[in-house]
């Protein structure tokens, strides 16, 4: 069986496809101050592999990406256009519980938004506290039987 094993390696068919990279939104925060930088940053990464949607919002600076793309890959697309660029880094105000701590607090972040830092702590609901608010709820109607 020396001869054929020898021969089935030339007609065994290897794939050489790649993985998928997974389904992801990629927030990028680029300084755009007029309508030629937003289309020249949004034409630049529209014509990515694997890019679905590109969402622009000039106000906040801010380019939301989605697709099966490769998010280091699509930085540097958009700081290839000329422009500063870097990952979002900002989180909504109300998911943070010390939102004025000195490194979280930011002037020139977008309104309703803080820097996502570690000292800020994202708010985890804690088990205990959620528990005894629900035995004074008005959805539980065993909640008082004293009464």
């Amino acid at each position: 069986m020396g001869a054929l094993d020898y021969l089935s390696n030339f007609c065994t068919v290897t794939s050489t496809r790649t993985k998928r990279k997974p389904m992801q939104t990629v927030e990028i925060k680029v300084k755009m101050d007029c309508d030629g930088c937003e289309r020249r940053v949004k034409n630049a990464v529209k014509n990515m592999k694997g890019v679905r949607t590109v969402e622009v919002n000039r106000k906040q600076h801010r380019v939301t990406v989605s697709g099966f793309v490769d998010p280091k890959k699509v930085l540097k697309r958009v700081k290839d256009t000329g422009k500063r660029a870097e990952f979002w880094p900002y989180i909504p105000y109300n998911l943070v519980q010390y939102p004025y701590v000195s490194q979280a607090y930011d002037k020139r972040a977008p309104s309703g938004f803080v820097r996502n830092v570690a000292q800020a702590v994202p708010m985890v609901p804690n088990a205990t506290e959620e528990r005894i608010t629900y035995l004074f709820s008005d959805d539980n109607p065993n909640a008082c039987s004293v009464m």
